[in-house]
């Protein structure tokens, strides 16, 4: 498939720095081992690990902006938000285009305690963003530490595994001409007896490097619907 002219965007630089803090977990996150990403906590980092692994996204921006906004006594201030999200346009209509998300990861308790404090800003990110053509969201555990986020670390053990490259094209082939199958249908058809612990671990590990696609939002086991990826 030819790739859309959408799919490909001129970086945005990050407006602030981030340091080291004292407060919490930071560091760098090497987004898809191509992209120095800084996180300044380790639900920022989680939220980075989903945003990796998912075919959707393009690119993810830290510290995309910086929005002035005005406290309810008139005391003007900057926000940046944490990151700014942009998705592949794939095989979709362009009048079905995925906005680009502006994200600021919150943890819940935080943002329980202290919404009322923050939502002037947080309203100044949702106008700003509206008028850029994006969207805007906070984001908490409950968004990010979920079943796919489970999922992704289970997969990533097997991501720099050794297998048979003609093996591989075989399965591959095989749910190609199939459109989809389960689990232990492709471990059956291609690793008997003696086979089958290398085989669990060679199909996870086509799903892990994306040659093999599923709901990664559902639980792993042998019966997973697995199916070859299509919109590159």
């Amino acid at each position: 498939m030819t790739r859309n002219s959408c799919d490909s965007i001129e970086r945005r630089r990050s407006v602030r720095t981030i340091g080291r803090t004292r407060r919490s977990v930071s560091g760098t996150y090497m987004f898809r081992g191509e992209t120095p990403i800084p996180f300044e906590s380790t639900l920022e980092r989680d939220f980075l690990i989903r945003k990796a692994f998912s075919r959707d996204v393009l690119d993810v921006i830290s510290q995309p902006v910086e929005i002035p906004f005005e406290t309810s006594d008139g005391r003007r201030f900057t926000y940046t938000p944490d990151f700014l999200v942009y998705y592949r346009l794939g095989s979709r209509d362009y009048l079905d285009y995925p906005k680009p998300l502006l994200v600021e990861v919150k943890p819940e308790e935080q943002w329980r305690a202290n919404w009322r404090k923050w939502l002037a800003k947080w309203k100044a990110a949702y106008r700003y963003a509206r008028e850029q053509g994006w969207s805007f969201t906070i984001q908490d555990e409950s968004r990010i530490r979920d079943q796919a986020l489970t999922n992704i670390r289970f997969l990533d053990r097997f991501k720099r595994g050794a297998f048979s490259e003609r093996e591989s094209r075989a399965i591959v082939e095989t749910l190609a001409t199939m459109g989809s199958a389960p689990f232990h249908y492709l471990l059956s058809r291609h690793f008997m007896g003696i086979y089958e612990a290398e085989g669990i671990a060679h199909i996870w590990h086509l799903l892990a490097t994306r040659r093999l696609e599923c709901d990664i939002s559902s639980p792993l086991n042998q019966q997973t619907t697995l199916w070859v990826p299509t919109d590159e």
